[in-house]
């Protein structure tokens, strides 16, 4: 294992044969916090999850530091090292795109990388690619595609197989969520053509045929009890994440 990342449809290792000085992994996000003091008392106010009813985050922001061996493993010789360089930089330098590390290849991280600098010397030459990504990391498959064998992990997977469920006057079904709140989207074809209702927290809500998406319907991390009630089928677009 090089404990490579993806960056996109390229990898550290098998694309550019980039070694990481320490083991990659995006340093926490920051947590946003709200505090007002109270004159006469010894302790503050926490106001941090007023609005949402829960703490929320800032971007996770770091650096990764990789080690090309001259020579040793890349196809490229020490004339070419501006030319492995400049396909860096047109991969990464300024781009939004997705990073998923080598050693938990069930989730992905999105947002913007940039190269920091570019050292070389006669043993090798080192590269520092920072970023600015989500707090939450995401599964890297949605419940609409085929969970993969190869990347699922059995510690901590969720096998999510939510497309074209049969609904025969009702179906009761539970989504486990992760820590990240998500707003799944639901596809219907309804038998009669009149959509469906769906149950949840104890209110019903319509759902018409085709996709559509329930403001009020949001996802917490553990079990989240849904019902629905007509004929036809129904789908859930729903990708879960964590930090």
């Amino acid at each position: 294992m090089y404990h490579s990342i993806i960056f996109g449809d390229k990898n550290t290792w098998a694309d550019w044969y980039l070694i990481p000085s320490s083991r990659p992994v995006f340093d926490p996000p920051e947590v946003k916090t709200k505090f007002v003091d109270v004159p006469g008392v010894d302790w503050h106010l926490d106001l941090s999850t007023v609005l949402t009813g829960d703490v929320t985050y800032g971007p996770r922001t770091g650096s990764f530091e990789f080690i090309v061996d001259n020579g040793q493993y890349s196809d490229y010789v020490a004339d070419a090292w501006s030319a492995l360089y400049s396909e860096i930089m047109n991969q990464l330098h300024g781009r939004s795109t997705t990073a998923i590390l080598e050693d938990d290849p069930g989730f992905y991280y999105q947002g913007r990388f940039s190269i920091n600098k570019w050292k070389s010397d006669k043993r090798n030459s080192k590269i520092v690619i920072d970023y600015v990504v989500s707090p939450f990391k995401y599964e890297t498959r949605s419940s609409l595609e085929d969970w993969l064998w190869d990347t699922f992990n059995f510690e901590n997977g969720i096998v999510r197989e939510y497309r074209n469920l049969k609904v025969k006057n009702e179906l009761d079904f539970v989504i486990v969520g992760r820590r990240m709140t998500v707003v799944p989207t639901f596809i219907v074809e309804s038998s009669d053509g009149k959509g469906m209702k769906v149950v949840f927290n104890g209110k019903t809500y319509d759902l018409k045929d085709g996709t559509s998406t329930v403001l009020n319907i949001v996802t917490v991390e553990g079990e989240n009890h849904l019902k629905f009630v007509g004929n036809g089928t129904i789908s859930i677009d729903y990708r879960g994440g964590c930090l």
